[in-house]
């Protein structure tokens, strides 16, 4: 038989097409998909755009002199005038600007030091420990929660009245020692990071309650604490009416009613304009330093009190 011969059945199966391999059936819900990651997208643009355009509006007219201020467009540079502007902020009135912002400082960190140490600690104590009347007491912080801080401002400008505290630093300083807000989150914060069995531990040792919470808890707590030295910070940093209410003297304002006494005054002295808006762009140099300074601390912390 000669080579070339071909079976039947191998010519048939020879002669059929191959059928093709399925394709992947396109998903119907991939434009779907799309369109809500772009809607997404664009909204946080938008509130991207909607938070950096006044800080951008307030470099770029910092930078500007008053014949550019008023004779340019918002967002368009003028002739570089940045830094005389800040030495005529920290020049102007005998350099009272630098007072006011030595002023903040104080009540700022200061403050926001010690109401974060009273809050970590009240929050400690209320989670790890048990006495008489925790719940309705805790009940009574989380009432303080939701009380606005403008309505005890009146109560409070009463009590340092009669205190004589007025128109001194103890008026902004003791009450920004009070956060019940502080007090909640600190109690959250120890629940999650420091676990009971490291407190029985450090007892058995012969640790006192007082050492055990500087040596142990404490450093556990250290997101905790940063986290409302945060926000106690940009609270007071940022306190304007506390401060218009207690305090007369010029030489205790804080950079937030320093600024607001030149923005009245812009009607009568046109070249304020410039101060204000130069002082107001030097006022949030230290919140952007102190959250850039912070947060790698803040991330680095997350995992502490962590049981492996």
């Amino acid at each position: 038989m000669s080579t070339d011969t071909v079976s039947p059945r191998t010519a048939e199966r020879t002669s059929q097409p191959r059928p093709k391999s399925p394709t992947a059936p396109a998903r119907p819900g991939a434009p779907r998909a799309w369109a809500s990651k772009a809607a997404v997208n664009g909204v946080l643009i938008m509130l991207a755009l909607y938070t950096l355009m006044p800080i951008s509006w307030l470099l770029v007219a910092a930078t500007k002199n008053r014949r550019d201020l008023f004779g340019t467009g918002g967002f368009s540079f003028g002739e570089f005038n940045l830094f005389s502007n800040v030495l005529e902020v920290f020049t102007h009135n005998d350099g009272i600007y630098g007072r006011w912002l030595l002023n903040t400082l104080l009540y700022a960190v200061v403050g926001s030091a010690l109401s974060s140490l009273i809050s970590v600690a009240a929050g400690y104590a209320f989670d790890k420990y048990a006495f008489a009347g925790k719940e309705k007491l805790f009940g009574v912080v989380l009432a303080g929660v939701l009380v606005p801080g403008a309505v005890l401002t009146l109560p409070m400008y009463l009590l340092a009245s009669k205190a004589g505290l007025t128109n001194t630093y103890w008026a902004l300083l003791i009450p920004s020692l009070v956060n019940p807000f502080g007090v909640y989150l600190a109690r959250v914060f120890s629940e999650g990071y420091v676990p009971y069995e490291v407190i029985e531990a450090a007892r058995v040792d012969g640790a006192g309650e007082v050492r055990t919470f500087r040596t142990i808890a404490l450093p556990m707590l250290a997101p905790g604490f940063v986290t409302l030295f945060l926000f106690s910070f940009t609270a007071s940093w940022n306190n304007f009416y506390g401060a218009l209410v207690m305090l007369n003297d010029k030489d205790l304002y804080p950079v937030s009613l320093g600024l607001h006494v030149w923005n009245v005054s812009i009607t009568e002295s046109p070249e304020m304009y410039s101060l204000a808006i130069t002082g107001s762009l030097i006022a949030i140099i230290p919140l952007v330093i102190a959250f850039l300074c912070l947060q790698g601390f803040w991330r680095s912390g997350l995992t502490a009190g962590a049981v492996k």
